[in-house]
């Protein structure tokens, strides 16, 4: 049995997949698709996800309609323990990204890659 079949059958939480969407798959995505030339593409990729990340360093909520959204959210200072020791150890409060998916978005990845 192949690596990656025998990954979809271990627990709900764990990857099904060792394929990876990286910039250059989605500028070269841009570059069949739209018509861009390579750079222009990578370019396009490039500013979108800087936009993204700008707006997203700002504390303001990324919506894409279909697909979901992403936030930034506060989480205060806690107690946490260390696992191994049982020890109590502070924890400070940050900044977190979330990810919700779009109703859509969880359909589509609950039916897999049937197109």
């Amino acid at each position: 049995m192949h690596p990656a079949q025998s990954r979809q059958n271990n627990h709900a939480g764990d990857v099904m997949s060792e394929k990876t969407l990286t910039r250059m798959d989605l500028s070269e995505a841009v570059f069949r698709e739209v018509g861009l030339s390579r750079n222009e593409s990578a370019n396009l990729v490039e500013s979108v996800l800087q936009h993204m990340s700008d707006a997203l360093a700002q504390g303001e909520t990324v919506k894409i309609s279909s697909f979901g959204t992403f936030s930034v959210r506060a989480k205060s200072a806690r107690v946490g323990r260390n696992p191994k020791t049982g020890e109590e150890v502070p924890i400070s409060p940050r900044r977190v990204l979330t990810f919700r998916p779009s109703h859509l978005m969880k359909d589509r990845v609950a039916a897999g890659a049937k197109r």
